[in-house]
């Protein structure tokens, strides 16, 4: 039998033994087999799928190889710098494409009510590439105090992937979550063209689960979510209450860190707070790096300024990028946004940007982020902050995982809102206003001391559960 015919009769078995979908997705881009004698040699494109390939499949070549030459073959991988694909764009000019050369593509998930998914559960070479808005990169993300945890940790899962899985991120709205995923998204396939990588929002891993549920499609379905190189996953608080898909992604976290491939989630809240998400799904994660992301400092709020005026190519004045870092807390979207309508202003009546015309343009903007903050806020934020109710703050309870959050939210309505103490203690169900003295004395003590404090079923340093409901606050 010539070389040529094994290796067509060795492609086929292998196809037959693995299944179709899985030869597809992993032997028929960047990948050559050529058998010499008892020796049979992978040729891949990189190291990355090289350490895949071996990893998944040595055992069934060598299987399906005896099976053809009637004795153990030798099986070798070799890395081919031949079999590489076209070169890609840069990670800042990636866009969220579903190319034909790709086995798997990333989800574009954009405004998430208009999204659709491009071609990661259809066939792996399907036609035409379809187009959609252009994915961020990790060299665009403004990096500051709140976030440089994150960002550090999202450079290192690109030069090291799978060694920390899963990598998780939490914070507000805002706080650069989804910038992070996609940057990541975009290094990795820079760095790792053969890289098969899938990005979702949890809304659509609900809806391509449910839709492979009910219509027997389910195999597939794992197969295009688990036999990835990379999974990134965002927005997972919306999970809950959805048990089905909570117990069909724990399967799937299992069997990614299990095989040692990088998964990354995002969400609002930290994995101890996900409380309906149950304590398994908290222990996955927490079993790899959590890392969180507080909403932008001022110094941050004006470095995202200064990038976003340098990408519209407009002039802004520095004493109007100081001014809107100033008056608009935390959240680099609603920066952008005004920055979009002040140039929007500027060209449609034709004068320049000047402080006059930014406070005109964008009065609505300004006064919106300029309220006065009620009990009402302090209370909302500190109940969104750690998974409690109302009832929890006014609790006669004096367990910790009551008494410390009320205590936090009294130092925290101290803080921010004009009440006198009478009226926070009244506010919190107490009915001295020494209570709010002594809560007051009683977190900044803490907060000096690096205490750790108990605040519904997770355990904070006390500056770290201020950070997280004051970042609660600002976000509304």
């Amino acid at each position: 039998m010539d070389g040529i015919k094994i290796v067509v009769e060795l492609r086929a078995e292998l196809a037959r033994k693995i299944g179709h979908e899985r030869f597809d997705l992993w032997f028929q881009t960047g990948v050559q087999l050529t058998v010499d004698g008892a020796q049979i040699t992978v040729g891949v494109s990189d190291p990355f799928i090289l350490e895949r390939l071996r990893k998944q499949f040595l055992g069934d070549i060598r299987e399906v190889g005896q099976q053809l030459l009637g004795q153990a073959p030798r099986v070798s991988f070799v890395v081919d710098e031949r079999l590489k694909p076209a070169p890609i764009a840069q990670p800042s000019q990636v866009e969220a494409t579903s190319p034909a050369s790709l086995s798997i593509a990333q989800v574009s998930h954009g405004d998430r009510a208009n999204s659709t998914p491009a071609a990661s559960f259809g066939n792996p070479r399907m036609g035409r590439p379809r187009r959609g808005r252009r994915f961020a990169s990790l060299e665009t993300f403004v990096v500051g105090s709140g976030n440089r945890l994150a960002y550090t940790a999202s450079q290192s899962l690109v030069e090291r992937p799978g060694v920390v899985t899963p990598l998780y991120l939490h914070g507000p709205t805002g706080s650069g979550k989804t910038h992070l995923l996609e940057g990541i998204w975009s290094a990795m396939r820079h760095a790792f063209r053969s890289c098969r990588a899938l990005y979702l929002s949890s809304e659509q891993f609900t809806s391509h689960f449910l839709d492979a549920l009910h219509g027997g499609g389910l195999p597939s379905f794992r197969r295009k979510t688990r036999d990835v190189d990379l999974l990134l996953i965002d927005d997972v608080q919306f999970f809950a209450g959805k048990k089905a898909t909570i117990v069909e992604l724990q399967n799937t976290i299992d069997t990614l860190v299990r095989s040692g491939r990088q998964l990354v989630l995002a969400g609002d809240r930290a994995p101890n707070a996900l409380t309906e998400l149950g304590a398994d799904f908290s222990a996955r994660v927490s079993g790899g790096l959590v890392c969180g992301l507080d909403l932008a400092d001022y110094p941050t709020r004006l470095a995202i300024a200064t990038q976003t005026a340098n990408r519209l190519g407009c002039e802004i004045p520095l004493e109007v990028r100081e001014m809107l870092a100033s008056e608009i807390a935390g959240d680099g979207r609603q920066i952008a946004g005004a920055l979009n309508r002040l140039r929007a202003t500027s060209e449609a009546l034709q004068q320049p940007i000047t402080v006059e015309l930014a406070g005109e343009a964008l009065r609505d903007v300004l006064q919106a982020c300029d309220q006065v903050v009620q009990l009402a806020d302090i209370e909302k934020a500190v109940c969104s902050a750690f998974g409690l109710t109302p009832q929890h703050l006014r609790d006669d309870r004096k367990s910790k995982a009551v008494s410390h959050p009320r205590m936090l939210a009294m130092w925290l309505a101290r803080k921010y809102t004009r009440a006198a103490s009478s009226e926070i203690s009244n506010f919190f169900g107490r009915r001295s206003h020494s209570t709010v003295i002594s809560a007051e004395k009683k977190v900044n003590g803490w907060v000096q001391d690096g205490t750790t404090v108990q605040v519904g079923t997770g355990c904070y340093r006390a500056t770290d559960a201020i950070r997280r409901a004051e970042s609660e606050l600002r976000s509304g």
